[in-house]
């Protein structure tokens, strides 16, 4: 497991749908910065990547157990970690709790490194592969 990163959100109005709970598809939302954030605490601004790289990394599955609804004004906290570091792929582990520490919804969710351009599968760097195994390692 790689080292875990935490991203803090607060529920507000507009997450919420008309039974007064987190509308199930803004977890998606929620996993997506948790994942950019795991990035960026990482080293890498995906923008960047883009920019100077030609890489940007694509969303190519995602499995979601939901268990408890969280609610309006409730805090939250979005827990990452990479599970799993393939040659051109990530996968991440994810968690949403509540501040109270129960676990309200997990994710498992694979990321294909792909051509900025082309969408076409691409290799991780060797250099980002070398860092973030450096990062599994310093767990």
């Amino acid at each position: 497991m790689s080292q875990l990163s935490s991203l803090q959100l607060r529920v507000y109005y507009e997450d919420t749908d008309a039974s007064g709970v987190v509308y199930h598809a803004n977890y998606l939302r929620y996993f997506e910065r948790g994942r950019t954030e795991w990035l960026r605490a990482h080293g890498y601004d995906q923008q960047a990547l883009m920019r100077e790289q030609n890489i940007a990394f694509t969303l190519a599955e995602l499995q979601i157990r939901y268990r408890l609804p969280a609610r309006l004004d409730d805090r939250l906290q979005v827990q990452t970690e990479v599970s799993r570091l393939g040659r051109a792929s990530l996968q991440f582990a994810q968690r949403v709790l509540r501040q109270d520490g129960v676990l309200l919804c997990e994710a498992q969710a694979k990321v294909g490194c792909v051509d900025a351009q082309r969408f076409a599968p691409l290799a991780l760097p060797s250099a980002m592969l070398d860092r973030l195994r450096g990062a599994e390692l310093a767990d």
